[in-house]
């Protein structure tokens, strides 16, 4: 059976296990939103989503409670994301579990997530997964996206639903490289209405995207009902259609809820991975 966002546990009253339980964990297919924006096979993009957890802990083998920070890469090649409340809910599922080590807890998390994600896949993979001890947290930077922030821009808004048809380009001219960034970037949770505050950064080489009408766009969103993973994704496939890139990349970073942060990254081509560094937002 697929799970739908409303079979989930977000907008219900959820008892919180302090025993280790994987069963917590709720995929969610891709694939549904990805075919509402024009996705019938294989995306035109590469990527991943990038968590960070920084509500982790659990007990050592003298019932000493252990608390780490923990980075989450998942693939966006993944059949599933994993619904925010049921891993929040998976995590507290530690609190009061023994384990020998750290590296034992990595382990279940790596193993866990990534069945989660890749359940239903032929040729399942792996996540990965960072953990970050206490005397490594002040190492822990904190760093606004990198580029030209649109929102020095004095534009009038008066749309907050997707509006693709604000972006324009110039396609009479020679193709140009920018990095653009917004602060203004808001959704909210497509079941709960609540709502998620994030950051934007575009990267493109190709016809120079009308800045004014791309900043109308990103804050288009502001009522936008969808899941950060989503979202991104059909800001990309607007711009890839609409505007006609050669190369885009684009990178959002949401603030956290329930000790969750979710930063989805899309790109057109192989590119390394952006370091997962937070904003101050975050």
């Amino acid at each position: 059976m697929t799970n739908t966002p409303e079979q989930s546990q977000l907008g219900k009253a959820s008892a919180y296990t302090d025993q280790y339980d994987p069963t917590l964990l709720f995929p969610i297919p891709r694939a549904g939103k990805r075919a509402e924006i024009g996705i019938a096979d294989v995306p035109p993009f590469f990527g991943a989503d990038l968590w960070t957890a920084f509500e982790v802990s659990w007990l050592n083998l003298r019932g000493k409670p252990q608390v780490a920070l923990v980075h989450f890469t998942i693939p966006c090649e993944s059949p599933n994301i994993v619904e925010s409340k049921s891993f929040k809910l998976y995590l507290n599922s530690f609190n009061n579990t023994r384990f020998g080590d750290a590296s034992e807890v990595q382990s279940r998390l790596r193993a866990d997530i990534s069945e989660a994600v890749w359940r239903g896949a032929p040729h399942p993979a792996t996540v990965g997964v960072k953990l970050i001890a206490p005397e490594l947290f002040d190492q822990e930077p904190v760093h606004e996206l990198d580029g030209l922030s649109l929102d020095r821009l004095d534009v009038e808004c008066t749309r907050y639903q997707p509006a693709p048809d604000l972006l324009k380009a110039q396609f009479d001219e020679a193709p140009v490289t920018e990095v653009l960034t917004s602060n203004l970037l808001k959704s909210n949770c497509l079941v709960t209405g609540q709502p998620d505050w994030g950051s934007v950064q575009i990267r493109y080489t190709g016809p120079q995207i009308d800045q004014e009408g791309l900043l109308q766009y990103i804050v288009s969103f502001r009522n936008h009902n969808e899941f950060h993973e989503q979202c991104v994704e059909r800001i990309f496939m607007d711009l890839w259609t609409r505007c006609k890139p050669i190369k885009l990349m684009v990178y959002a970073r949401y603030t956290r809820r329930g000790g969750l942060d979710i930063n989805p990254w899309r790109t057109s081509h192989p590119h390394a991975l952006p370091a997962n560094v937070r904003t101050a937002r975050q």
